[in-house]
């Protein structure tokens, strides 16, 4: 498992599920010949996208960033669709590190899309149940409001399987919230109604996590946005605004979907990456290393 220390803060990825999406799709209004030379794709023009979660280990409580595709809970026809080739074998890989679901204190959700959420919840004896039994599912308002009334465009993602069996354990917040010191919550919309990024402070150190409006290495430019954007407009005012401010103060950016990289830092100047954690598991599609 990868994994990078903020100050004494520990966060490390887990296996959470593999998808391949459309890169149109991901890239949005940016052309093809453009986008594939920062993030490759196969012969059915999909690129690889991890769904991996973020373990963080902060002053004795346990942290998990969203919750990736689950095991067990998409049909053959949802994993041709969404090109889901491999499942999540988080509980494995919460085993190796000496925890269990249980010990899970806080699910900090940046938002509901079945990508991050399909993960909290697990059959089991023929009902659906939560994976995560005492842990606190963090959740911005937009977003509960969103997946509980999906629209004619969202309901393909909001599915009302992934939010009944965790409802008890949903605490709601408007625009701001702090988990503990150091871990924030920021709402930027954008991506869905209720985004939100994740800051991470230790020491005089600080990581971002500006999960789908920043999603891959290859999306750094304000205006490439994903055609998913429910509100692209504002996923590019969201993106100018941290990105900007987490390069100038030379903050590391962690991703959830990069199938290359984990966190980068880039350089002030130029804003090419400077320091990279490369994802050790090697990706199905390589990356060209002269882009």
């Amino acid at each position: 498992m990868d994994s990078v220390t903020i100050g004494e803060t520990k966060i490390t990825w887990l296996n959470g599920g593999l998808t391949k999406m459309d890169g149109g799709a991901m890239f949005g209004p940016v052309p093809k010949p453009l986008w594939r030379r920062r993030y490759p794709c196969n012969e059915k023009n999909q690129i690889e996208l991890v769904t991996e979660p973020m373990l963080v280990e902060k002053s004795d409580l346990l942290f998990l960033i969203d919750a990736g595709i689950g095991k067990g809970r998409l049909s053959d026809k949802q994993k041709m669709i969404f090109g889901a080739s491999e499942e999540s074998s988080i509980q494995n890989d919460l085993n190796e590190l000496g925890l269990k679901p249980e010990d899970i204190d806080y699910i900090l959700m940046t938002h509901l899309h079945f990508d991050h959420v399909t993960g909290l919840v697990k059959e089991e004896s023929g009902n659906l149940t939560t994976v995560y039994p005492n842990a606190k599912i963090i959740l911005e308002n937009r977003e509960w409001a969103a997946i509980r009334h999906p629209l004619k465009r969202t309901q393909g993602t909001y599915w009302e399987d992934n939010w009944k069996a965790i409802e008890s354990q949903v605490v709601l917040f408007d625009d701001y919230f702090e988990a503990a010191p150091g871990i924030e919550l920021f709402h930027t919309g954008g991506h869905s109604p209720g985004l939100c990024i994740v800051k991470i402070e230790d020491g005089n150190q600080t990581a971002i996590h500006l999960s789908d409006i920043f999603p891959t290495h290859a999306h750094l430019n304000p205006l490439w946005v994903t055609a998913f954007d429910d509100y692209p407009l504002n996923s590019i005012e969201a993106k100018e605004h941290w990105i900007t401010k987490g390069i100038e103060q030379e903050w590391l950016f962690l991703f959830y979907h990069d199938a290359y990289f984990r966190a980068l830092k880039f350089d002030k100047d130029s804003r090419s990456i400077s320091w990279s954690l490369k994802r050790s598991k090697e990706p199905a599609i390589p990356l060209d290393p002269s882009n």
